[in-house]
């Protein structure tokens, strides 16, 4: 770790609209100023935002449903992979285990740890989720929302920034205009709905789309589900899981082309197996097995999450052939867009000094988080 009040680091700037050349000047934890090279920079690291997961349910060992030690280690373990931001997220369990997770985020927010990155809130993935797209969620906790008084959800609002719902529910659309209404983002997905009813869950407020094309409603050319609406859709986010596996590369320039560039989100999905190599372990509740990259239910096809960060997804989305902004921004501005936060996210004056430096094959060199750097994790 390096710190220092006033410093100037250089090398190939990742802009919104171009890589250049430059300098920035950062000055107590933001940055100062910004200066361009006439020329881009043919040699140096690449100087971008710091990343930013939404969706991440553990990294190293350590699980986000677990103990504040447990998200400590979450946290300094994808600070080394160069995200700065994050959503601990908790998958589906009761209503009452889940009041219990918001609580222990809460309370652990304002002792987070410094070289870790930093949490945004928390996200919920489940438990309005359907039964027949529910991935690997326990189904013997899984809720409709028009069974669930609003009562007894009221403990999770204060710092939940983004939840999951399948809209085809019987109480979803109700549901997503009363967390709109509460400043909760809804994400859809899990879902086997018809392309109407996933129009109607983004036209009350469903502002997200969850882990684009993976348990849900696809592609038919004879009835259209959740991933067509998301992709008709202009206002809405997506989430790409970019490690080949969850969503075939083949597949990404469809994404590129439909989308928004501003609508794109990166996201890892990752579980406390990630980092581990193979192995087995428990999510949710659920036995699973890590063999490479592939995550599964133990005994089953069905995945389970994934084993990389958000510098992985940028390698590979960038090598498929999406600009290097563009790749960067749906790792950095454009999650954070989503919720709504503007003082990070691009290398502008003013802006917090959240970066990461990357070699030439964008491999994660180190990490800035409000002016200080840390290590990266060695190359594996």
């Amino acid at each position: 770790m390096t710190t220092g009040a006033a410093n100037t680091i250089s090398g190939r700037l990742v802009l919104e609209d171009r890589v250049a050349g430059g300098r920035i000047t950062i000055e107590d934890g933001r940055i100062a100023a910004i200066d361009l090279d006439d020329e881009p920079a043919a040699n140096g690291p690449y100087l971008a935002p710091g990343f930013v997961d939404v969706h991440v349910h553990g990294w190293g060992g350590h699980d986000a449903m677990g103990d504040p030690d447990a998200l400590d280690g979450m946290a300094r373990q994808l600070l080394r992979h160069g995200v700065t931001s994050f959503l601990p997220t908790a998958l589906t369990a009761p209503i009452g285990a889940l009041v219990a997770f918001a609580e222990r985020v809460r309370t652990w927010l304002p002792d987070a740890p410094a070289d870790g990155a930093e949490p945004l809130g928390f996200n919920l993935e489940g438990p309005f989720l359907a039964a027949a797209r529910r991935g690997a969620h326990d189904p013997t906790h899984l809720q409709v929302p028009a069974g669930v008084p609003r009562r007894t959800l009221e403990p999770l609002i204060d710092g939940l920034r983004l939840l999951t719902i399948a809209p085809e529910l019987a109480g979803a659309t109700d549901l997503i205009r009363w967390l709109r209404d509460r400043g909760v983002a809804t994400s859809i997905g899990h879902s086997a709905a018809t392309i109407e009813e996933a129009q109607a869950g983004y036209d009350v407020g469903g502002t997200s789309t969850t882990h684009l094309f993976n348990a849900m409603s696809g592609v038919d050319h004879r009835a259209p589900g959740v991933a067509v609406a998301a992709l008709l859709d202009d206002a809405a986010y997506v989430e790409l899981i970019a490690d080949k596996i969850h969503v075939h590369p083949a597949l990404w320039p469809l994404i590129t082309r439909l989308k928004p560039p501003d609508r794109l989100l990166l996201v890892s999905d990752a579980i406390a197996l990630a980092g581990m190599g193979d192995g087995r372990g428990w999510v949710g509740g659920l036995e699973v097995e890590v063999v490479g990259q592939r995550v599964t239910l133990a005994g089953t096809s069905t995945l389970a999450g994934s084993v990389i960060a958000l510098d992985t997804a940028v390698r590979n989305v960038a090598a498929s052939g999406v600009p290097l902004p563009a790749a960067v921004a749906a790792a950095s501005r454009n999650p954070l867009a989503l919720l709504g936060i503007s003082d990070r996210g691009r290398i502008a004056a003013g802006q917090r000094a959240d970066l990461v430096e990357l070699d030439p094959e964008l491999r994660v060199r180190r990490v800035m988080r409000a002016g200080t750097w840390f290590a990266a994790d060695p190359p594996g």
